[in-house]
């Protein structure tokens, strides 16, 4: 965390930076954590605050997956609501709210909360930090703010993702280490300032939605159908639509000198003009330049495609790592995986033939035979196919793993297409290329991956690819959209990684690779739910087949 401040000089100046986890979204939502900081500006001042709530309430498992709080962890570790937040206005003495998302924290969570306790409204709102992000890093890549995706992209510390505290001292990081530079820029320097700059109109700077999703709006100074797009859009019945437009129109009406006086080229990561950073060298935080210059641009894009590759090993690591014990759980659970699907088909099937003898439906019992035959086949057929990759996956050992993982970083930054994207001529060996780089990685295929590594101009000649030909781009205007473009893939592939590990089965796969023998107790519990699926869907087809029977005059099998 940030150097704290014992006290503050300045009472004007202080507020609450706040961060609550609850039982969910659906109302009444209830804080089971909160956790908070005073400031002074810019900086924390004493001792953050922080407490567990045990609210009484049941807690979604979902829910509880995400930041780990269950009922009974609450009833032994938690505080009654009434005393935690009687600590709380003590602690905040008049300074008002702030929170990463003060919509959700402040007007959905606390406030209710507090009128349920019958305190009232003891704190009062401040700004929104979501806000101050949002207006500060535009355009941001991928239109991406959350907080743990900024964290990463900004390599900021690891403070305990999805706990109050931790996101409370991860808003402290960014405000440190991002947005106080940002904010000086722009003469952002006192509270009154903040919350002022958070209130304003503000659209971002990519257009969000419709046909021009993802490009600047800046860019209706050359395009006219953007500028036709953008003055429909002033025009609309929609109350937010048409002031999206409308202040769109005024950033337009500004000059355009004004306009890029006023930009800032902001980047992550590295420094490049700086003489004493060393090869391969990275930095946390941003860096702002006002001169763009070919050298300091490539050194970006380099750093850029270098950390790109790695983030891509790690999600297509974890990604196999999932896959391996899902696999798994197929291959102990195979036998019930079939007879749960063939007992569906055959409710399908008697259905349908119930349906003809009834002349519901026009065909013939004969014919349905005979689809139900072809369907069973190609059932029993996936279900071998299935088992035969699934026998077949293997993992790499952590040897090869760091192997495919160093050349695939090689690999990019020598012949991703990007490098040549002003010349399509040019590009058309770099993009197959790179699709088979690509090709082997997902498949693991490190055979393959050695062979391009070896040879690559030898290899594209033997697969008639085309001609690797030397290129490197000089222009700042290319290298600046070819940066901001591997920014783009580095936000999605951060995004990418949160969504993985935010599901069941990577819950799964970390806990089968830390403790012997759990894939046999989850295929165990997953078995004996089917099971009971598998009796209700046998009853059903049972009772269908009586009721052919019956039709028929004889008992259908």
């Amino acid at each position: 965390m940030s150097k704290f401040k014992n006290d503050t000089k300045n009472k004007s100046e202080r507020w609450l930076l706040v961060d609550t986890e609850t039982t969910g979204l659906s109302q009444p939502i209830h804080a089971v954590e909160i956790a908070a900081q005073n400031m002074d500006g810019w900086e924390a001042v004493g001792e953050p605050f922080r407490y567990l709530i045990d609210v009484e309430a049941e807690i979604p498992s979902k829910v509880s997956r995400i930041h780990g709080y269950t009922k009974e962890i609450l009833q032994r570790d938690g505080h009654p609501p009434t005393k935690v937040y009687q600590k709380l206005k003590k602690y905040a003495d008049g300074a008002p709210v702030c929170s990463y998302n003060l919509k959700y924290d402040y007007d959905e969570v606390l406030l209710p909360e507090w009128g349920r306790l019958g305190l009232g409204e003891f704190l009062l709102p401040g700004f929104c930090l979501l806000k101050l992000t949002q207006r500060l890093i535009d355009p941001v890549a991928a239109g991406n703010h959350k907080l743990q995706t900024l964290r990463q992209f900004y390599r900021l510390p690891e403070r305990g993702a999805h706990t109050a505290l931790g996101d409370v001292e991860t808003v402290i990081d960014l405000l440190d280490t991002v947005l106080r530079p940002l904010g000086s820029l722009v003469g952002l320097h006192s509270i009154s300032d903040l919350k002022k700059f958070t209130e304003k109109t503000w659209f971002p700077t990519r257009i969000p939605f419709g046909k021009y999703r993802g490009r600047s709006f800046q860019d209706a100074r050359q395009d006219g159908a953007i500028r036709s797009w953008i003055e429909w859009l002033a025009e609309s019945d929609n109350e937010r639509s048409r002031s999206m437009g409308l202040w769109y129109i005024e950033q337009l009406a500004q000059s355009e000198e004004k306009t890029e006086e006023s930009q800032k080229f902001i980047i992550n990561a590295i420094d490049s003009s700086r003489p004493s950073i060393k090869r391969g060298e990275t930095r946390k935080g941003i860096v702002v330049f006002n001169d763009e210059k070919i050298k300091a641009l490539k050194a970006l894009v380099a750093a850029a495609r270098e950390r790109l590759a790695d983030l891509e090993m790690i999600l297509d690591r974890e990604r196999a790592g999932v896959a391996k014990t899902q696999a798994d759980l197929f291959l102990l659970l195979k036998e019930v995986y079939r007879l749960r699907d063939t007992l569906k088909l055959v409710i399908n099937y008697r259905q349908k033939f119930i349906q003809s003898l009834l002349a519901e439906i026009e065909l013939e019992p004969d014919d349905l035979k005979s689809q139900f035959a072809d369907d069973k086949k190609k059932l029993d057929e996936d279900f071998d196919e299935a088992e035969s990759l699934t026998e077949n996956m293997s993992n790499l050992d952590d040897a090869t793993q760091n192997e495919m993982k160093d050349l695939y970083r090689k690999l990019v930054k020598l012949y991703h297409p990007d490098r040549v994207n002003s010349d399509d001529a040019k590009s058309a060996a770099y993009t197959k290329l790179m699709s088979l780089i690509i090709d082997a990685k997902n498949r693991r295929d490190i055979d393959l991956m050695r062979e391009i590594a070896n040879d690559p101009a030898a290899f594209v000649a033997k697969h008639n690819l085309g001609k690797l030909q030397d290129y490197e781009e000089n222009e700042v205007g290319s290298l600046k959209k070819l940066y901001e473009s591997l920014q783009v893939k580095i936000f999605e592939t951060i995004s990418d990684t949160d969504e993985l590990r935010s599901g069941e089965q990577f819950e799964i796969y970390k806990l089968a690779s830390r403790r012997a023998g759990y894939i046999e107790e989850v295929a165990s519990q997953y078995k004996a739910k089917i099971e009971v699926e598998c009796q209700d869907l046998k009853a059903l087809a049972d009772k269908l087949s009586k009721e052919i029977g019956e039709l028929q005059g004889e008992e259908a099998h």
